[in-house]
């Protein structure tokens, strides 16, 4: 039972909690402000990031922290400065939970409504919120955070895989959204995992002329061409493919999360013009390639994180229409530890997701 000061959740308390050694604890959340919304979690989908954080593999976490930022669960309580939010409304929040919003009248990215690259921002777990407050997240009973990154959940769309889209879906859209995917654009997907799955399908329902998926064996083709993969690159079952691939795709987006990658022969397959988008974000610094691969076919390449709250909208409302549904395996709240476990041996075909089997009725 959630009280004002204080939740329950799964804690990481040191770097060994990625090894599935967090602790069910009590825990208090942010003060409750009337711009907040709290919600009941029934879902929270497990995520790449929950183990970066957990291991303080991008930089040191801010223990004990409680993880989780795929979250969807019923609004229980609704700040008197919160609208379109009512209490029972089915609701979920991805990984960001906070940005300045253009307040201060300067914030370029806010006001471009792409918040996720607001300096100011507040991700939704590992964080500080402005008040000091810390910020927590799903693997937990309940979440409390800004209404103002809280989105209503299309009623097509099941709430364990609503989950997931709310971290993997939209970075996996965004980019292709923003890279006006579509009719007669051939697109690749480095890395047929969480990311990648939710890419090969979005470009699929985008329509476009070819989705090629990459990876490093053969071993997932069969699920690629399911999810609508036309084409199939197994890099390590294919000494040639860098060459006889090359100069086939428009676009490509990376969903690897490895310094050890061959992103030369990677960006080798855009075309002139292509542009190819890192997702993954490796521990450890990537791998130099000569700049002759861009400047040869005036290629480019840049990062994309999350997306804008107007995009996670037109994610939602795009994959209800479409009857996008990611490849998903509902695992109980209590099992967190294993989920996380066999997460890290790359287990998940295609996303876990964790379910509160005591608020569902």
């Amino acid at each position: 039972m959630a009280t004002d000061n204080k939740f329950w959740g799964w804690l990481g308390h040191d770097r060994a909690s990625a090894n599935g050694n967090m602790v069910w604890a009590e825990y208090e959340p942010k003060p409750f402000e009337t711009t907040d919304v709290e919600i009941k979690i029934t879902h929270c989908g497990v995520c790449g990031s929950d183990l970066h954080h957990l291991r303080s593999g991008w930089r040191p976490a801010d223990y004990p922290l409680c993880v989780g930022h795929e979250i969807v669960g019923i609004v229980v309580r609704v700040g008197s400065d919160v609208s379109g939010l009512a209490l029972g409304d089915r609701a979920g929040v991805g990984a960001q939970s906070g940005a300045c919003l253009n307040q201060d009248g300067d914030c370029k990215a806010c006001a471009e409504g792409i918040e996720q690259y607001c300096p100011n921002h507040t991700i939704t777990y590992d964080a500080r919120f402005p008040d000091g407050s810390k910020a927590n997240g799903g693997y937990a009973d309940f979440w409390r955070g800004p209404g103002a990154f809280v989105f209503l959940i299309p009623d097509s769309i099941p709430s364990d895989a609503a989950a997931s889209m709310l971290c993997g879906g939209i970075t996996a859209f965004s980019p292709l959204l923003q890279h006006r995917a579509g009719p007669g654009k051939r697109v690749g997907v480095i890395g047929i995992g969480g990311l990648g799955h939710f890419g090969i399908m979005a470009a699929k329902a985008l329509g476009c002329e070819e989705v090629v998926a990459i990876s490093r064996s053969s071993s997932k083709k069969e699920d690629a061409f399911k999810m609508g993969a036309t084409r199939f690159i197994a890099t390590d079952e294919d000494s040639n493919w860098a060459t006889s691939e090359a100069c086939t795709l428009d676009l490509i987006l990376c969903t690897v999360s490895s310094a050890d990658m061959p992103i030369e022969g990677y960006m080798g397959l855009l075309d002139l013009n292509g542009h190819f988008v890192q997702l993954g974000a490796p521990e450890d610094k990537t791998p130099p390639f000569s700049m002759f691969v861009l400047l040869s076919r005036h290629r480019s390449m840049s990062g994309s994180l999350i997306g804008g709250r107007s995009q996670i909208r037109h994610m939602l409302d795009f994959f209800a229409e479409k009857n996008i549904r990611p490849w998903i395996v509902n695992i109980p709240m209590k099992d967190a530890n294993k989920a996380i476990r066999d997460f890290e041996k790359g287990a998940a075909r295609y996303r876990y997701v964790l379910v509160n089997e005591k608020h569902i009725k």
